[in-house]
């Protein structure tokens, strides 16, 4: 390890260097995965470096000490070398031959796979014709048809990312990330006359039929081939769509957003290490702690300004209206136009632990319900989720976040099922903002399957017939939207292919699994509790 540490001062490194960098990992074992230097500078006479891990999440990025380098492996960026692209996109790792061999493969198939400016593209036997979609198709995005196989179902929702290897996944995962917009408008292509699509269960009249076996804790659920489908999923994404809460197209992002820039922040009993960059004034990014008041989220520079202020605070809960009370557990509303200030300081801190996003200071489109717990000294924050005031694509999230001490504590499925109750009482249903971030996947996945699960297991045979329940009709009794029920019966892999029908299969390993996740899930929301009344915003000449 010494020997390391006089390679490290013998030879230069710069930033864009890749070498392999020790690090613990979840299990406390010493690794090397191979990482990119963004930054060096030298503290007390001992130089640093802020090291990115490839394929890693970027809130494990940190300062690291060259007795923590492997010199013998380190690889100098290329002088020609410039950060591929993708879609636009900024990435993180300098260019190789082997990405330049992909690079150059990608630009000869360019002219037949992306958009032409302004026209649309020739194909043989189709007229094509320019729709402006929602959002973009992404690992996130459900497809509202059924796969060919089980291969296809799991393609179209696990992200094809590393980063979940810092957190496992299960059920009750609730550490939530940010649910932002990055979605693009699509063209639709109408498929050729006479060409079947295998099925499309966004039909309003498919019926579900629900079998009862001898044995109870299995069933089977009947979908009747629909008619052929004329329509077609294959779009092509053009420019990225920019509205939506705190929507981040990532072209903005260079050497200084990539780095952390808050060392710690203190609000209220907890401390926090932040994981991503958060556009707080500069003059701050240098302080060892961050001061922030727990009840209007202003930030102070030392612990002295802190106290001052608190004498002169009167808040001990969020502004807004309190909507929702039970037990230590509240609800606010909070209006982004006339609480500004709050609103504001809400995303600044908020940014510091999601990343696909960027701070607007216009708030003033958006609600934000923020959760809290209640004790003697008032009413403190645990997560917080916006949606905008007018939604034309169905959203009702738009950012969600549980703040990291209250993460896998059953939180964050709290905050998505308050959503959720919210379009209930409004009569819609709702969708969060795609793609989503791989925790806020996990948490989604995990709340939706649980609810279709449970209407799915309450059906019962009526006067000796096999109950029958439709996609529309599920989407109407949770609010969840139809295209994430389908896509949710894709991931849960009960879809199968039997005699002309498309059959879902509920077996004692899902039941069983069900039931114990049940069992785990102390915190609902009680809609008796609930004191909303919808607004319909189109009618305000202003917000």
């Amino acid at each position: 390890m010494t020997k390391m540490a006089d390679n490290s001062s013998s030879v230069e490194i710069v930033e864009g260097c890749r070498l392999p960098v020790l690090r613990k990992n979840q299990e406390h074992e010493d690794e090397w995965p191979l990482a990119e230097i963004l930054s060096v500078k030298e503290v007390s006479s001992r130089k640093l470096y802020y090291v990115h891990y490839i394929d890693f999440n970027k809130r494990l990025d940190e300062w690291v000490t060259g007795d923590r380098l492997d010199m013998k492996k380190l690889q100098f960026p290329k002088k020609e070398a410039k950060t591929p692209t993708k879609n636009g996109l900024s990435g993180s790792r300098p260019s190789s031959p082997e990405r330049e061999v992909r690079k150059s493969l990608d630009l000869n198939v360019q002219p037949a796979t992306a958009p032409s400016r302004g026209k649309t593209l020739p194909t043989p036997k189709r007229k094509v014709e320019a729709v402006p979609l929602a959002t973009q198709v992404s690992p996130a995005t459900p497809v509202p048809s059924l796969p060919s196989s089980a291969e296809a179902s799991q393609a179209s929702v696990f992200p094809a990312v590393r980063e979940t290897n810092t957190f496992k996944s299960r059920e009750d995962h609730d550490q939530l990330s940010s649910l932002t917009t990055n979605g693009t408008a699509r063209r639709l292509v109408p498929s050729q006359p006479g060409r079947k699509r295998k099925a499309n269960c966004g039909g309003a009249e498919e019926m579900i039929k629900v079998l009862q076996y001898n044995n109870p804790q299995s069933a089977s659920v009947f979908l009747p081939p629909p008619e052929d489908s004329q329509d077609s999923s294959d779009g092509i994404p053009t420019a990225p769509r920019m509205t939506g809460s705190l929507v981040s197209d990532r072209s903005h992002d260079d050497i200084v957003t990539r780095m952390k820039n808050i060392e710690c922040i203190e609000l209220g009993r907890h401390r926090l290490k932040p994981w991503y960059f958060s556009p707080y004034p500069q003059e701050l990014t240098t302080l060892p702690i961050l001061y922030l008041c727990e009840f209007c989220l202003k930030y102070l520079k030392s612990l002295k300004c802190l106290q001052r202020h608190l004498t002169k605070c009167n808040l001990r809960h969020p502004p807004g209206n309190e909507i929702y009370r039970k037990g230590t557990i509240s609800f606010f509303e909070i209006d982004g136009r006339k609480n500004k200030m709050y609103s504001q300081n809400l995303c600044l801190l908020a940014k510091c632990f999601l990343d696909h996003k960027t701070l607007y200071y216009d708030t003033d489109p958006f609600l934000f319900y923020v959760m809290t717990e209640y004790d003697s000294k008032g009413f403190h924050i645990v997560g917080y989720f916006s949606k905008e005031k007018e939604s034309t694509e169905d959203y009702n999230v738009a950012c969600i976040l549980t703040l990291p001490p209250y993460q896998r504590r059953g939180y964050g499925k709290l905050l998505i099922e308050f959503s959720y109750e919210l379009s209930k009482v409004e009569g819609k249903t709702g969708t969060p903002e795609k793609p989503l971030s791989d925790l806020g996947l996990l948490s989604y996945r995990s709340y939706w399957s649980q609810t279709i699960l449970e209407i799915l297991m309450d059906l019962k045979p009526d006067n000796g017939e096999r109950p029958q329940i439709t996609i529309n009709e599920i989407s109407e009794i949770t609010s969840v939207k139809k295209e994430d029920v389908i896509s949710t019966l894709q991931y849960l892999n009960l879809i199968n292919y039997y005699k002309g029908q498309y059959i879902l299969t509920l077996s004692e390993d899902i039941v069983d699994g069900h039931e114990r996740a049940m069992q785990k899930r102390h915190l609902r929301i009680d809609p008796k509790c609930l004191h909303f009344t919808p607004k319909d915003w189109s009618k305000r000449g202003k917000w």
